[in-house]
């Protein structure tokens, strides 16, 4: 926990952080009734949220995420919106999408009370549900069991379970490209077949889709997922947050170890004075 940090490096420890393939995003319904069909409002939520109070609250081991992936990430492309703290602009683009004091953009978000790479859900939360209550939206948080959140996410957005529900907070992976984009984002994965919890459609995705899959060369394929992620973010498909830093605590007498940018670690080098 985050604000165990400080008493674990009074006691000697050595924390340890490096970025990985992690992000902790929402993913948003793009159907009928849902307020995320519209590009504006999905711009505004983005541009609503206060990250670097989110990494504060996190006792620093997090990094703001302006994207799925970080700048200096090969896939990052050349995104022409800025996922950034801007309330006022996020208050304009929902009174564009008609939202105003009179007439709040109505959400309900699934969110879990822990799980896998989901850090400090609970708190985190609410901290943006108070983010984005204040420019303009109304968000209603449902939190629930984070195997439950699973089989919610895999059923997708459409199944009855789901009815009402117009956003899900997952912690996710860009450790490769179909888990981390096409699995989420391509028509031809919507559930049953795969991981697009909100029915995105969106015929440029597709067709990079197509084209990732058929790309052989490593320079080929980080070309083509530039153009996807630079597509994914001016479309504002998913509200972003952060990024975790993956902190761990361990003993003075450890020595060897590197904290690996993968979800997989290798212990080899690792020795105790």
């Amino acid at each position: 926990a985050p604000d165990a940090v400080p008493r674990l490096r009074q006691a000697g420890m050595q924390i340890v952080t490096n970025s990985y393939p992690h992000v902790w995003p929402y993913h948003l319904s793009r159907l009928p009734g849902s307020p995320w069909t519209d590009v504006r409002v999905r711009k505004a939520a983005n541009l609503a949220i206060d990250r670097a109070g989110v990494v504060k609250l996190l006792g620093g081991v997090a990094t703001e995420a302006v994207g799925q992936v970080p700048r200096d990430h090969p896939w990052w492309g050349h995104p022409s919106f800025e996922v950034k703290y801007d309330p006022d602009a996020a208050k304009k683009l929902l009174a564009e999408a008609g939202y105003g004091p009179g007439k709040p953009a109505k959400t309900k978000m699934l969110i879990s009370t822990s799980g896998s790479g989901q850090m400090q859900p609970l708190a985190m939360n609410q901290y943006i549900q108070e983010n984005l209550n204040s420019v303009g939206f109304q968000v209603e948080l449902e939190a629930i069991e984070w195997n439950t959140m699973t089989m919610r996410r895999s059923i997708g957005a459409q199944a009855k379970e789901n009815a009402g529900v117009d956003a899900l907070n997952n912690s996710w992976t860009y450790i490769d490209p179909d888990f981390g984009f096409i699995g989420v984002l391509e028509s031809s994965k919507i559930s049953p077949n795969g991981n697009n919890w909100g029915n995105v459609r969106d015929p440029v995705i597709d067709a990079l889709a197509v084209q990732v899959r058929e790309a052989f060369e490593p320079a080929e394929q980080s070309r083509l997922m530039a153009e996807m992620h630079t597509r994914m973010v001016d479309e504002a498909m998913w509200i972003w947050v952060v990024h975790d830093d993956n902190p761990r605590a361990m003993s003075p007498k450890v020595t060897g170890f590197v904290q690996a940018r993968n979800w997989i670690q290798d212990f080899s080098p690792i020795t105790m004075k």
